[in-house]
């Protein structure tokens, strides 16, 4: 690893940990709407205090809110999740829909060169799927 401090960094593919405030119904929701797999699951003592989630190189951890910062802040403002696939976003959108779930946006070709959508997850990230056009 080289220590110089003006180097680029050169990073893996990015994960990111997401604070839920019902545990189960993220799970649900992020591997039944999405198809994200179980990694992890992270215990202390006795208790699931949250899941590492994978599907295909990305990751999501998903953890208890433990509501010392209140129950009611909104989460996830400012920051949309971009998730990127080969597959035809559609099938997911679809999938969404008929679980239901309520996409922010339907697929649509954007003019950078993806069909995308978005979606909100259960408490309120914004989720954006996209595959190249």
């Amino acid at each position: 690893m080289s220590t110089n401090s003006t180097a680029a960094l050169v990073a893996e593919p990015l994960s990111i940990s997401l604070t839920v405030k019902d545990l189960d119904k993220s799970l649900a929701w992020y591997t039944g709407m999405l198809g994200f797999t179980i990694e992890r699951k992270y215990e202390r003592d006795g208790k699931i205090g949250g899941y590492a989630l994978k599907a295909g190189d990305a990751r999501i951890g998903i953890g208890r809110d433990d509501g010392a910062k209140g129950w009611d802040r909104v989460k996830g403002q400012g920051c949309s999740i971009q998730l990127t696939t080969d597959q035809r976003v559609d099938d997911f959108a679809d999938r969404i829909k008929a679980g239901g779930g309520t996409l922010v946006s339907e697929p649509a070709d954007m003019h950078w060169g993806v069909r995308m959508f978005q979606v909100l997850d259960p408490d309120g990230f914004k989720l954006g799927v996209s595959s190249p056009l």
